[in-house]
């Protein structure tokens, strides 16, 4: 019998807090959440793409060690190393206690890597019905800007009114860009959709 195992049959399951850091930034770009251990991998896929935001528009994976997690490609399965179906493992699975740590990597052409650290392990609580984000800082960069060195490429154009590329990035961007604002409350909301 496994530690989440032992801790289900003795009344319930333990709750993660969770820092998800997206390396390479600095400021650092972060959320702390709270999901179920037993929480499978592909919810935690959502929970992230919630969190951070990202538009769930591309591949991703979870790393832990030398073994990948993520949505298995018959296509690929003789390229040498094989993806476990995230369907089937958990979060404590991948980091069974406190001070573990794993990867998340979404979209492999930006390579937008997160390392996930659990934080606490918290005891069971019934009343808990979705995950809750509890904290975070920064912007998450938009999809497709090119990974870490786009990104902070992006944020120096935008804030150059005189850079020949200000214009064309300002509208792809949307109008004005925040790379302070993180939406708490509007994570929250959104975590709402999502079963703990």
């Amino acid at each position: 019998m496994n530690h989440l195992s032992e801790i289900e049959a003795g009344g319930g399951v333990p709750l993660y807090q969770l820092k998800i850091t997206l390396k390479w930034t600095q400021p650092a770009i972060w959320r702390r959440v709270v999901v179920r251990a037993d929480m499978k991998l592909d919810r935690l896929h959502s929970v992230i793409q919630i969190v951070m935001p990202w538009t769930n528009s591309h591949m991703h994976q979870f790393i832990a060690g030398r073994i990948y997690y993520g949505q298995p490609d018959p296509g690929f399965a003789d390229m040498g190393s094989a993806t476990l179906n995230e369907k089937r493992y958990k979060v404590a699975d991948l980091a069974p206690a406190a001070k573990k740590k794993f990867m998340y990597e979404y979209d492999f052409g930006d390579s937008w890597t997160h390392e996930v650290t659990v934080e606490k392990v918290l005891p069971p609580d019934p009343a808990f019905k979705h995950p809750k984000c509890l904290a975070g800082a920064n912007a998450c960069p938009p999809d497709d800007c090119g990974g870490i060195p786009g990104y902070y490429n992006l944020l120096e154009i935008l804030a150059d009114p005189k850079h020949p590329d200000h214009t064309h990035f300002n509208e792809w961007i949307g109008g004005e860009w925040d790379a302070k604002r993180f939406d708490l409350a509007g994570a929250n909301e959104d975590l709402k959709r999502l079963r703990a």
